[in-house]
């Protein structure tokens, strides 16, 4: 699916690069079709990393997609340029009129913090309540997949007794449902966070579906029955270095912290880390796209 981005973002050379397929706009409006319309809002601190890692992964299935950015009005990232944020992002207020196909919800390291006392809380409760009727379907990741069990179905978060940091194997419950066409029944996936969420709350709750999950993880992908959320407690999205990455900063910052499960090889730091979940993290994309979104979607929204 090519992805219609703004010429000047920083990702757009490097999706080429990787020969992910980016259209210009040029080229976009002589294609006689109806584009998706995918909606991101971004909560991570490295934005432009993120960027990369979701463009590329929307960029890998058959028809257009238009991106836009969104970032909070509450709390602006320190970890970014504002001219960045002025030339690429833009806040709720000026696109709670439109309508969209897709959401994105990404994750944010702030799993310390209750979610009432997070600064942006009420804003994002409000664009999670928006996206009821003006989002065909809302994929949520990390973070924003435990605000959003929290908000839409009353899960809470709790507290594990060290952060859960490396890649893990997981399980599917269902090999049948939509999402995972294609999966294997066993697959591995990233985590890094320092809480989680029950299982048997999510189990006990009729409106929801656990799909995957892993002994050592716990929850994974868990799907609403209507087919409205999408929440991934993982990051499927990471590059393989990004889990090095984290583990170098909290170093830095003298946090007490162990080395990631199962991702060095021979449990070495100096050895480059393998990515073992690239081919599901595309399936996973790839089959929300088509089957949550595209197949699910008016083609034009009354």
């Amino acid at each position: 699916m090519p992805i219609n981005i703004p010429e000047q973002l920083p990702a757009r050379e490097l999706l080429r690069e990787e020969k992910i397929f980016v259209m210009d706009e040029g080229r976009a409006t002589t294609q006689d079709i109806r584009p998706l319309n995918i909606l991101i809002l971004n909560l991570m601190p490295e934005k432009e990393k993120t960027e990369l890692q979701l463009l590329r992964l929307l960029g890998n299935t058959p028809l257009q997609v238009n991106v836009t950015f969104l970032n909070t009005a509450t709390y602006e990232s320190k970890n970014v340029s504002k001219n960045h944020l002025d030339s690429f992002y833009t806040t709720f207020e000026h696109i709670k009129h439109r309508r969209f196909d897709g959401l994105i919800i990404t994750g944010a390291p702030i799993e310390h913090l209750k979610f009432e006392d997070v600064i942006y809380w009420d804003e994002l409760k409000q664009i999670m309540d928006w996206s009821k009727t003006n989002v065909t379907s809302v994929l949520h990741i990390c973070w924003g997949a435990q605000a959003a069990l929290y908000h839409h179905y009353g899960i809470n978060k709790f507290e594990l007794s060290k952060k859960l940091s490396g890649v893990y194997s997981h399980v599917l419950n269902d090999p049948t449902v939509e999402l995972a066409r294609g999966f294997n029944d066993q697959f591995n996936a990233p985590h890094s966070r320092y809480t989680s969420v029950s299982i048997e709350e999510i189990e006990q709750d009729p409106r929801l579906q656990l799909l995957a999950v892993s002994e050592e993880a716990g929850a994974f992908i868990i799907l609403s029955r209507d087919r409205k959320h999408i929440m991934i407690t993982g990051h499927l999205e990471y590059d393989a270095c990004t889990l090095g990455e984290e583990y170098e900063r909290d170093l830095k910052k003298g946090i007490d912290i162990e080395m990631p499960e199962n991702y060095f090889p021979d449990n070495d730091p100096k050895k480059e880390p393998l990515n073992t979940w690239r081919s599901h993290t595309h399936l996973l994309f790839s089959n929300w796209l088509n089957y949550y979104v595209y197949q699910e979607t008016p083609y034009e929204w009354e």
